[in-house]
């Protein structure tokens, strides 16, 4: 080793001393020891050494995604390929291919036949023009009986050749594959135990984008389980699909050139509006090819395809039975807002807990008139024991100014559950919005995009984006398990930010949003008697009341339309020291007690379990 060599080394290892001395704090140093011994002794050395050789780049502020633990190990896949499930399907894989450079297209085929599970068929359409004839030259080389190559005299678009190669597959189920793309050499497998397990008739897994060479990581996509709202925002699902022949018979037929460049956006709807189940594998199966003739590169270089996608929602819409108007998010290609149609003219009742604090209250009145939208509201201030004397002046001065606003005395020691429920009793409207007094709305028709979803039938809560006055995001959705408990998505993030897979900008199926801002039908919020005021008085009570609203088979929506500052907790104050503190950590113990198996079922179904539970910014682990 010369002595330039020497030097890198060592200045390699320095840096590596003081990443790890940086970022390993005792109690992190216990977190992942505690994580290397439990992967030592379930997954054995080789997934040991991947895991802190991964851990490593991190705090390098590196994220080589070949060492991921998650990965398939070398005896996991001989494992697997003497494993017989009790159903084994034949897999048709089809591949429309054009004028693929033979590179891509070699390695599309070697990651399809060295699957560790082996009862598979691949469909190869080749459309190629005749200056590529290397492509048809290559198909002509491939003897193994698994591979159908089917070659077009002429090109009809990528819809109508992948139609081709569907009426050629003869599996049970089938699975698309872009022609510039691979597969993990466990897909196969772990799709066939998940359709064991689950009976599902629609799959799909979570994916990475690499660059051409398929070695530098450009993103991950880690998905939440099916979400019919966040679908309709933008196509999350993607790679890796896998659907029962039978249903895509049920549905009428393959991709529709209608759509060509959300070809496949389309196919998903129409699939999972008929699929008995569909089911969400969180394992990395698919690895996205990024390079300049690609979607994954820059979807907005294709104005059809976005144009495309918001077609295939209408229609998709128009056969579930739903109203509404789709546009593109504009600076988010790829991803829509659709705008439901209001259903008559329905109350809604407004409440808002109120203790002194009068410039609050102020404020948000006036941006709830300002703002509204729908006009048939009400106002209920439900006060509770204020004592400054400017809040009795505003009570008999100016409230009486707004119109449709009652005041109503809630008297008794604060109990945030109690007020909310003691003011639906007295509330006239269909639908209640529960409402902080420390809230400032900055978007227009805010009532008016809450109720567009509080009106489904499908739905039980709606919530609203909310930021701190620093512009960063207070709430955007709750995912249950952060911290313990529950946390705010993507907290502490900058205002603009639209999030992974748009996370942030589109309309998203959760699994609680914050009582801060909530709307729901009045029938619900009684049937489910309210607020839990004896367990959860002032914390925890949106959550529980929103898993609540999910154990009935609802959808909670969050929606990014409706946005507002909340100067949080300012008539109350914060829970971080003396009773406060000690009635909200009984809360928090009462309410982990309640939800201690559903913790325990895998974590949130709208969250992903490769994303931290220690922080709220929607960070990998």
């Amino acid at each position: 080793m010369n002595p330039s060599e020497t030097n890198q080394q060592m200045n390699e290892q320095d840096t590596v001393g003081k990443a790890i001395k940086r970022n390993l704090s005792p109690k992190k140093a216990l977190d992942l020891a505690g994580r290397g011994i439990h992967c030592l002794t379930t997954r054995g050395v080789e997934a040991t050494g991947r895991e802190i050789s991964f851990r490593v780049n991190l705090m390098l502020k590196r994220d080589p995604w070949q060492h991921r633990a998650d990965l398939p190990l070398r005896r996991e896949l001989a494992q697997q390929r003497k494993t017989t499930l009790p159903y084994m399907p034949l897999i048709s894989i089809v591949v429309p291919v054009y004028n693929t450079p033979l590179v891509y297209l070699k390695e599309l085929v070697e990651c399809v036949l060295g699957q560790s599970y082996a009862h598979l068929e691949l469909v190869l359409v080749n459309a190629s023009s005749v200056d590529h004839p290397e492509v048809g030259e290559y198909c002509a080389t491939l003897t193994d009986p698994r591979v159908n190559c089917i070659r077009l005299a002429k090109n009809g678009g990528i819809a109508a050749n992948t139609n081709l190669g569907l009426a050629e597959a003869s599996g049970d189920y089938v699975a698309l594959l872009d022609h510039d793309d691979i597969i993990s050499p466990n897909a196969l497998f772990e799709v066939v135990q998940a359709i064991n397990e689950t009976q599902a008739e629609l799959l799909y897994s979570d994916e990475i984008v690499l660059g051409s060479d398929l070695k530098a990581l450009k993103d991950y996509h880690f998905k939440p389980d099916y979400s019919p709202d966040t679908l309709r925002g933008c196509n999350y699902i993607t790679h890796f699909l896998v659907f029962k022949h039978a249903l895509l018979e049920q549905i009428g037929g393959g991709e529709s050139k209608e759509y060509d460049g959300a070809q496949d956006y389309d196919l998903i709807l129409r699939l999972s509006e008929k699929a008995n189940k569909v089911h969400h594998i969180p394992k990395v199966l698919y690895y996205w090819r990024s390079h300049e003739n690609s979607t994954a590169s820059d979807m907005s270089a294709k104005p059809y395809a976005i144009e495309a996608g918001a077609k295939a929602i209408a229609a998709h819409l128009k056969r579930v039975g739903l109203s509404g108007i789709v546009t593109p998010i504009k600076d988010g290609p790829g991803s829509y807002r659709v705008s439901y149609e209001i259903n008559g003219d329905p109350m809604i009742s407004v409440m808002i807990p109120s203790k002194d604090h009068v410039e609050d209250l102020r404020r948000c009145l006036d941006s709830l008139y300002a703002r509204a939208g729908h006009q048939n509201f009400e106002v209920l201030v439900l006060e509770n024991n204020s004592t400054e004397p400017e809040t009795l002046a505003f009570y008999e001065q100016e409230l009486p100014k707004y119109p449709r606003c009652r005041l109503l005395i809630y008297e008794g020691p604060f109990n945030f559950s109690a007020v909310n429920n003691f003011g639906a009793k007295q509330a006239k409207g269909e639908h209640l919005l529960l409402l902080n007094n420390d809230i400032e709305f900055l978007s227009d028709n805010v009532l008016t995009e809450l109720l567009m979803y509080s009106q489904r039938e499908d739905v039980g809560a709606v919530g609203a984006k909310l930021y701190y006055p620093d512009e960063t995001i207070q709430h955007a959705g709750v995912f249950f398990g952060l911290g313990g408990t529950a946390g705010h998505s993507h907290k502490g993030l900058p205002r603009e930010t639209k999030g992974n897979m748009y996370r942030v900008a589109t309309v998203q199926n959760l699994s609680a949003v914050t009582g801060a801002c909530l709307m729901v039908k009045k029938s619900l919020y009684e049937a489910l008697g309210g607020l839990d005021e004896e367990n959860f008085a002032v914390s925890y009570n949106d959550v529980d009341f929103c898993l609540k609203l999910r154990e009935k088979g609802l959808l909670n929506v969050f929606t990014p339309f409706v946005e507002a500052y909340h100067y949080e907790s300012k008539s109350r104050g914060l829970d971080t020291s003396g009773p406060n503190a000690e009635r909200y950590a009984a809360e928090k113990q009462r309410f982990i007690k309640k939800y201690q198996a559903f913790l325990g079922e895998g974590g949130d179904p709208y969250y992903n379990p490769h994303l931290t539970l220690k922080y709220e910014n929607y960070g990998y682990k």
